[in-house]
């Protein structure tokens, strides 16, 4: 279900992401790729607990890789947004990561690569 919400996340290179606000659970059609970001409220204020992109019908689902996490540090919310370019969306990603390192392990579900 959709909602009229919409919040911006700023990655580390300053550049600013519009995303739609979704309530969970929600699904979204497959073979509609984009950037997601499931969140939490923590003091008035978003806490990204997962930042991705992909197909939003396959990876906003009990079936994600790290759903079980997800669920375990409180996502209520997933913000999202249409971005049908593969290198576009990795590099929005790696921004973003960049700038909320909170989403990595242990806070959020998000693993550094090499360990």
């Amino acid at each position: 279900m959709a909602t009229n919400e919409t919040c911006d996340w700023t990655g580390a290179s300053g550049k600013r992401y519009t995303y739609h606000v979704y309530s969970l659970p929600t699904s979204f059609n497959v073979n509609q790729n984009g950037n997601y970001i499931f969140a939490k409220i923590v003091n008035n204020r978003w806490v990204p607990i997962y930042i991705g992109q992909g197909d939003l019908g396959n990876r906003i689902s009990d079936n994600h890789h790290q759903a079980k996490c997800i669920v375990n540090k409180g996502a209520t919310h997933v913000h999202v947004h249409l971005n049908t370019t593969e290198s576009a969306r990795t590099a929005e990603e790696s921004d973003l990561l960049a700038s909320y390192t909170n989403a990595y392990a242990p806070n959020g579900c998000n693993e550094k690569s090499g360990g």
